[in-house]
């Protein structure tokens, strides 16, 4: 079987001429490239790291942050190495909801230039590359009901989990097929290959050539006839920035956005203590469990309607950890069924987590700093905002969420988040980057149109959820591979 080219061994000088080179090796670029296999094309897939992590090559994404809320080091929310970060992820997948593609006059910046069903189309395949079995979702009837919540703003929803054939596992990109793309006829995959600039035409309509580089010395070029760049939301902003010699600004920057609009899932913990006074609730909705062949796990998610009546955002609230109430609290929990005229005894309590959906913020951005990495790239500096808007939009969820448990008199609900300190103080971040590169039929709106090609540049695009102009608050990684897929569609039609 053939091996993975090492950039180490390309003699500097070389130049490389491909029908198509992916700068990426993660689940977008690798999806891309076997979505091209059996076309009559030539790719390069250039991945700056190796199949097993490295401590140097990952010591590249180091850069710093400011903002009004913390974030994760920026080498440590993400890996440069084969398969990307789908070597750390949780296998969390959801498809976005049709209203997150939605123009939502009270939500600035929101609207997706494509339908959901322009990318629903591709979820069944998506869901084949990672393995989370059929689209079912809203589909799964459990043997044990879902919590009865009176009619409302909130249901129940679900999540599925990737999980490879022989292992309980999420499954890793780079590892699960790497024999598939070794075997792939019309690919060349390469390793250590850092891609240090990208050089356009003079007249700035076409990318003409890349520079690769190694972290042993050696530097070649590429100069393929289409490019799509897939190194993620903060590498794929970063490489368009500093490639500006022919645009100042950086490539697809003419209007100062890219790099803007950085977005990922805030996940504060313990945000709520959910009572249930029959002491019960079905295992799907704390761990993850078989059923109708898939692995899947519930959660309470606000309705279409719901969001769009009170101008909300997306949130999947999950059942965490079993929690023992206070004097206080079960004093309360007492009153509350007695009002009800029900029985508590057998009262029991959950801590409550959630994933958020953060509002677009051009002025959560990436920018560049003065300080270059071994390569010679500058490196990245994260402004790191949240508003208090979006914590206040998931308190009515909440809220109506114990009105619903109220009015079916099976339960309560006791917030436990009231002011930004509290909410920050136990804030996560679900390592889904998202947002510098959005879509947008308007150039002046966004940096790719609906195909995701640079707006101005005839043969360079962007993939990934780097494109995505609002977020939902589904976890990005089926959807970013089906919005792959619909790339590589488009391409096919660009090289009949």
């Amino acid at each position: 079987m053939p091996a993975f080219l090492d950039a180490r061994a390309i003699p500097s000088g070389t130049v490389f001429n491909p029908d198509l080179v992916i700068i990426g090796g993660g689940p977008t670029g690798l999806s891309l490239a076997m979505a091209l296999a059996d076309a009559p094309i030539s790719i390069l897939l250039l991945e700056a790291g190796d199949v097993e992590f490295d401590a140097a090559t990952q010591k590249l994404y180091a850069g710093e942050q400011d903002g009004n809320a913390r974030y994760l080091a920026l080498d440590g929310s993400r890996l440069r190495m084969l398969g990307g970060a789908s070597n750390h992820w949780g296998g969390w997948t959801r498809p976005l909801d049709p209203s997150d593609f939605a123009k939502r006059d009270w939500l600035p910046h929101s609207g997706w230039p494509i339908s959901y069903g322009a990318l629903a189309r591709y979820f069944t395949k998506a869901q084949e590359l990672i393995e989370t079995g059929p689209v079912l979702y809203e589909k799964l009837h459990p043997d044990e009901p879902p919590v009865p919540l009176a009619e409302g703003g909130v249901y129940t929803s679900w999540f599925q989990f990737s999980k490879t054939r022989d292992s309980d596992l999420p499954t890793p990109f780079g590892k699960r097929y790497a024999d598939d793309l070794k075997q792939q006829t019309n690919l060349k995959l390469m390793l250590h290959a850092n891609v240090t600039h990208m050089a356009l035409a003079a007249d700035a309509t076409a990318l003409a050539s890349l520079t690769v580089a190694t972290l042993s010395g050696r530097r070649f070029s590429v100069r393929p006839k289409f490019a799509v760049l897939a190194g993620g939301a903060m590498e794929n902003a970063r490489l368009l920035l500093c490639s500006n010699d022919v645009m100042k600004q950086g490539i697809g920057n003419g209007n100062d956005l890219v790099g803007r609009f950085f977005a990922d899932h805030a996940i504060p913990r313990d945000t709520a203590t959910l009572v249930l006074f029959g002491g019960s609730i079905p295992a799907y909705y704390k761990v993850t469990t078989d059923m109708a062949g898939v692995h899947a796990r519930a959660t309470f998610s606000p309705t279409e309607a719901f969001k769009a009546r009170r101008h909300l955002l997306g949130s999947l609230t999950t059942v965490e950890n079993h929690v023992d109430l206070d004097d206080l609290g079960r004093a309360a929990v007492a009153v509350t069924a007695s009002a009800l005229g029900v029985e508590a005894g057998r009262a029991k309590a959950w801590s409550m987590g959630c994933g958020l959906e953060p509002a677009p913020d051009p002025d959560r951005r990436l920018t560049l700093l003065h300080a270059r990495d071994a390569l010679g790239l500058q490196r990245l500096r994260l402004e790191s905002r949240i508003d208090d808007l979006d914590f206040l939009r998931y308190r009515l969820t909440m809220k109506e969420l114990g009105r619903q448990l109220l009015a079916a008199r099976i339960g309560m609900v006791r917030l436990n988040r009231r002011s930004r300190a509290e909410w920050l103080e136990t804030m996560d971040w679900g390592n889904h980057h998202m947002g510098t590169v959005r879509m947008s039929d308007d150039p002046k709106q966004g940096v790719v149109d609906a195909d995701l090609k640079v707006h101005g540049i005839g043969n360079l695009f962007v993939a990934g959820s780097s494109a995505f102009p609002t977020y939902g608050s589904s976890n990005p990684t089926m959807n970013l591979v089906a919005l792959t897929l619909r790339l590589a569609d488009h391409l096919r039609t660009l090289f009949r």
